[in-house]
């Protein structure tokens, strides 16, 4: 037997090595001697292939560091310093405070989810929110399903399964992660049947392609493209005349779930829910993550003929929003109910915040790392698929240098002990305040301090 072998360490003397009594507190006995396993293994291996032993103090570490890397929780909270305001991959729209604590609270115990208090019998989830929908949207009824792919896909299944869906070629979309209409309407069983052009099409387009075959018209917001030029399309008026008269439903995604007017906010207006009913949409679909400002929930309003269906369809309860999820959303629609959407939603007091008070806050944390910061002017945006093409000033800390410099600053930050996501733009490091809490700041200027002292 090679030499190297005898200087292995047993699994138990490992086990019993005193560094490693904190990683056997955490992670239990067994998943540890697992890890233990695994590397005496690996170092077997090592020695085999000509390669020395590892001593003990190498076998300790690599045991607490893989034990850490592969059982420590990987959802963290992240600082976004980015400037995109709903950003998918960050977790798109904070929470409010009150929606924190309505999550919370029924996460502690047993919930009314699916009980009538008054009558002690079973009574439905979708009581929750109902009357809430009816009320900021004007429709007849609503739900909630777990995304808006799923309330798409939900409509469809319900209505138009089998049948062909009349969409306008140039609403044919893909938005974010491979969400394309087309699949979408393949899954849920209907058939696409495109009209028009990608930049032109006319209602008579959708009531020629009207057969014995025809589920529903859909239209699909473009969410993160804007087309502009020679373009028409019909109103969404002139087709939910043509579709009440050949008795067909009319469904809108409208992606966003905007309640609110952000032409107020100095933007471009964005399609609400509220006009789209009032326009004449049989059903309206929307996320509940995006410019809502809440939770990720896709939800669907609109005729209660309609809603009804949608509730009776076998899919709903495998698309159904858990108690936290319903409770966080309950909470950030009666933000709109009580008139202080813009005061408790993140979102909108992110898209609200005076250019003053971003360079304030910019200055601060210039100030802080000294003379490679400077303020500078810059853009924030939406994102989430919100109002494509909208920029909004923004006053920036910005960190100049090289490309690689400027890399390994951001992965610095990314791996502090609270990640700072920020982004790199031409020749400089961009960090936004819009997006940064100010209670955050104190974190994001240590979180500088580390990454900068390790340039």
């Amino acid at each position: 037997m090679p030499e190297g072998y005898r200087k292995l360490p047993s699994v138990d003397r490992l086990l019993s090595d005193e560094r490693l009594s904190d990683v056997v507190a955490s992670y239990s006995w067994d998943t540890v001697a697992d890890v233990v396993r695994e590397q005496v293994e690996a170092a077997r291996k090592r020695i085999a292939d000509g390669g020395d032993a590892p001593g003990i103090d190498e076998l300790v570490a690599e045991v607490a560091s893989t034990s850490r890397a592969r059982y420590e929780p990987t959802l963290v909270k992240v600082i976004n310093a980015t400037g995109v305001l709903i950003h998918t991959n960050l977790g798109r729209a904070p929470l409010s405070r009150d929606a924190q604590e309505a999550a919370r609270r029924v996460a502690e115990g047993y919930s009314n989810l699916e009980l009538d208090l008054g009558s002690g019998e079973r009574g439905s989830r979708h009581a929750h929110l109902e009357t809430l929908l009816q009320r900021l949207t004007g429709a007849e009824a609503g739900l909630a399903v777990n995304n808006n792919a799923a309330a798409v896909m939900l409509g469809l299944s319900a209505l138009a399964e089998g049948k062909e869906v009349i969409v306008s070629r140039g609403e044919a979309v893909e938005i974010g992660g491979g969400f394309r209409i087309p699949d979408i309407l393949k899954q849920s069983g209907a058939r696409l049947r495109e009209v028009g052009t990608t930049n032109r099409t006319y209602l008579k387009d959708f009531e020629e392609a009207v057969t014995d075959e025809t589920g529903a018209y859909l239209r699909v917001h473009p969410s993160n493209f804007r087309i502009s030029g020679f373009i028409h399309a019909p109103t969404m008026a002139e087709m939910a005349e043509s579709a009440a008269r050949r008795r067909l439903p009319l469904l809108h995604d409208i992606g966003s779930g905007c309640l609110l007017e952000t032409k107020e906010f100095g933007m471009a207006h964005e399609p609400t829910t509220q006009e789209s009913i009032a326009e004449g949409a049989d059903l309206v679909f929307f996320s509940g993550d995006k410019l809502l400002g809440g939770p990720q929930a896709g939800i669907v309003v609109g005729k209660s003929k309609y809603i009804s269906i949608l509730k009776a369809h076998p899919l709903v309860r495998a698309m159904r929003i858990d108690k936290g999820t319903m409770a966080a959303l309950q909470a950030t629609l009666l933000h709109y109910v009580k008139g202080e959407a813009t005061e408790k939603l993140p979102i909108w007091r992110m898209l609200s915040i005076p250019l003053r008070d971003l360079e304030r806050r910019a200055k601060r944390w210039a100030r802080a790392v000294g003379e490679v910061g400077r303020v500078a002017d810059a853009y924030s945006t939406v994102g989430g698929g919100s109002l494509p093409g909208e920029q909004i000033p923004s006053r920036v800390l910005a960190i100049e240098g090289a490309g690689v410099m400027l890399e390994a600053t951001a992965r610095r930050l990314r791996e502090g002990p609270t990640p700072v996501m920020a982004r790199i733009e031409k020749d400089a490091l961009i960090l936004d305040p819009r997006t940064v809490a100010p209670e955050e700041d104190r974190t994001v200027i240590e979180a500088l301090r580390l990454a900068l002292a390790g340039a």
